[in-house]
This record gives C-alpha cells, structure tokens and sequence, in this order.
C-alpha cells in the first residue's frame, strides 16, 4: 500500500506522505477456469460440475427407443433436456472473498481509532505519541530489546492522511493477491515483510554509533512507522506470481494486472527518492520500502513454479517458502542483534 512509511528526527519530527497506488486490482475479473481446480479459486467462482456441461434428462425416460411400423414413440411425451438444476448455492458475503485483507484493514483502522481516541493527534502526532503505540527506532530496538516493534509498527500510522492511502493501497494490492495465495498467504506476507522492512530500516538507519569503542547514541534518530513495508512486500510477490503463465487467467489480463504493481513500485519508489534528495517537507523511510519489497520477491520466488497446481501441491509449496522466509529473517535479526550488543 505504498504507505509514507514516516521517518522522523527527534529533533524535528516531519510528515511523511506515501504515494497512491492507481488503479484497482480486480483480481478474479476474467477468470476462466479448467476441471483441474487451481490453488485458490478466485473469489465468486466455482468450477462447473458434470460431464455433460450441466444438461440432463428431465421426465421418465424409456431404457431403449422402440420402433414398430405402424408408429414410433414421442420422446417428448415422456420428457425433455432441459438444463439440470444447479445445487442450491450458499449466499456468501463479500468480504468473505478475501477475508485476511479485510482483517488486515480492520486491524490497521482500530489501531489509528484507538490512537485518536487516547489523545494522539489525527493530522500530526508527535514522535513520543508514536513511539507510545509502538514505532520502530532503532535505539529503541537495538538498546532498549523492544524487538516487538519490527511487528507493530507496521500497524501503526502518521495521521488519517497517511493511512487512508496506505489502506486504499493495501485495499487494492491484497485484493488482487488473495485469490492468488489464500488468506494464509496474505497474512503471512503482510506480517514477513512488513518485519523485512523495518529490520532493513533498523540496520541502516541504527540510530548508534561507535565512538572510542564505545557504542553512543547518534546526533538523530528515526523513528518509522507505517505499513508501506508490507505493502511493497505484497507488491513483490505479486509481480512474479502473476509472471506464471499456469494461471486460469487470459494472459492478457495476468499482464495488465502485473504491470499495473509494476508502475505502482516504480511510482513509490520515486516517491521516495525524491523525498530523500529533493526539496520535500514529507520523509519516507526508503528502507522500509525496499526491505519489504526485496522480502517479497524472495517469498515470491518459491512459489512461482506451483501456481496454478493442485491446491494441495501449491499449499505445501507455500508453507515451505514461508517457513523458508522466517528462517532467513531470524537469522538476520540474530546478525543484527549480535553486531550491537
């Protein structure tokens, strides 16, 4: 969800502002399916059933057609083809087509309510504010062992500006992504690299230095927060998944789609350069960003050759890349952890 993920001075604390994904990504528009069920069914859409295309014989029908020479029988006496019934079909709510980014979304807004509701500002709150409801700063984290702030600051947001674009990006990116991975897959990327990106942040914005052999706070601290992380994350995964060519989707909309993240990375990455070296009173923390993007492409990347499989095929296949990415992310924190202690 391309969000300002906000970078902020102790000293001068500025308003981040995150860049706005464009279009929507409808992700089961078009879907055309085969008899060999995918992965995860796009929402709305179940596969036909039977083997004569959903036609039967309605009425009693004779074993065998007798003929005589005085007269034949009518058919259409006894019965008819008409098309056979469908079986009655369970009325399901919308948000139940992808339940993990409506979750992900509540999460997001209850935290920002329960943020305005305790006194914190909704258009610029301050840097304690933030840190109070879990931002990430590296001092914090790598001094003070509040390593838990790697997960909540992704849930955490600089005023009702930067989250409504966060959300509206989030909106788009996890709904073209859940039918693709589940909402376990959805959920585990949101929260795998969302973690990538603030630990990126962390290890290059650490907020210490070394002075004599001694380690000693810097001049300035950073403290982000914002699901931009994440967002970006989702946003590397889906472009290789939708590189597959195995999906039950024509292949040129699976292009339009994956085109569409592509120009919303590239975007918000520029986004993020300019406010980093032109003259721009919003801070976006760029390593957030790109640690959640380069998290999600390596998550991605395992599952790419079994999109489009039997679903228990592309399950297992997904538990191993998470599993994977969980792995590599302990041993990150561990190598960042032993570097400052």
């Amino acid at each position: 969800m391309m969000d300002r993920d906000s970078n902020w001075s102790a000293a001068k604390a500025g308003e981040r502002q995150q860049g706005v994904f464009g279009s929507a990504g409808e992700a089961s528009r078009g879907a055309a399916f085969s008899r060999n069920e995918p992965e995860i069914l796009p929402p709305g859409a179940e596969p036909g059933s039977g083997s004569n295309g959903g036609w039967g014989w309605q009425g009693s029908r004779p074993a065998e057609p007798a003929y005589s020479n005085s007269s034949s029988q009518n058919f259409e006496q006894q019965g008819e083809w008409t098309p056979r019934p469908s079986a009655p079909q369970r009325k399901r709510h919308a948000w139940t087509f992808a339940p993990a980014t409506y979750t992900l979304l509540g999460i997001n807004c209850l935290v920002f309510l329960g943020m305005v509701l305790t006194g914190t500002s909704m258009i610029s709150p301050t840097t304690a504010q933030l840190l109070k409801w879990g931002a990430n700063c590296g001092p914090y984290v790598l001094v003070g062992g509040e390593w838990w702030r790697l997960f909540t600051a992704m849930f955490v947001h600089v005023g009702i500006i930067h989250i409504a674009t966060n959300m509206w990006c989030l909106w788009n990116l996890g709904l073209l992504a859940e039918p693709l991975m589940g909402p376990f897959g959805v959920v585990a990327a949101y929260v795998l690299t969302g973690f990538a990106g603030n630990l990126l942040s962390v290890a290059r914005h650490p907020g210490l230095s070394f002075q004599n052999g001694q380690m000693v706070p810097a001049d300035s601290w950073i403290v982000g927060a914002g699901a931009s992380g994440a967002i970006f994350g989702l946003a590397g995964v889906l472009i290789l998944l939708l590189k597959s060519k195995r999906l039950p989707i024509p292949a040129i909309e699976t292009k339009r789609l994956r085109w569409s993240v592509i120009q919303f990375a590239i975007l918000n990455f520029g986004i993020g350069l300019y406010t980093a070296f032109g003259k721009s009173p919003v801070q976006i923390d760029n390593m957030a960003h790109l640690g959640g993007f380069l998290g999600g492409l390596a998550l991605g990347m395992p599952l790419v050759p079994r999109v489009g499989s039997p679903r228990a095929l592309f399950e297992r296949r997904r538990m191993l890349a998470i599993g994977g990415m969980a792995f590599l992310l302990a041993l990150l924190t561990y190598g960042l952890h032993s570097f400052w202690r």
